[in-house]
């Protein structure tokens, strides 16, 4: 996946559109980072940010 097709996933999770093209770079980056130390696959390095970014988001919302 690329940081142009994980922009508008990051905004349906939740992330400002204008910040998604900046994070879905970053995203990629770490998760390519993260597979790479811990021997495991980009998808699931990937799926593993993604649900932390989620949770932050969901919680930000709910104002904790």
């Amino acid at each position: 996946m690329t940081a142009a097709e994980l922009a508008p996933v990051l905004v349906a999770l939740g992330c400002p559109s204008e910040k998604s093209a900046e994070m879905a770079a970053q995203l990629d980056k770490r998760a390519r980072q993260l597979a790479a130390q811990k021997n495991e696959t980009y998808e699931n390095a990937l799926a593993h940010l993604l649900r932390l970014m989620q949770q932050g988001w969901a919680a930000k919302e709910k104002g904790l």
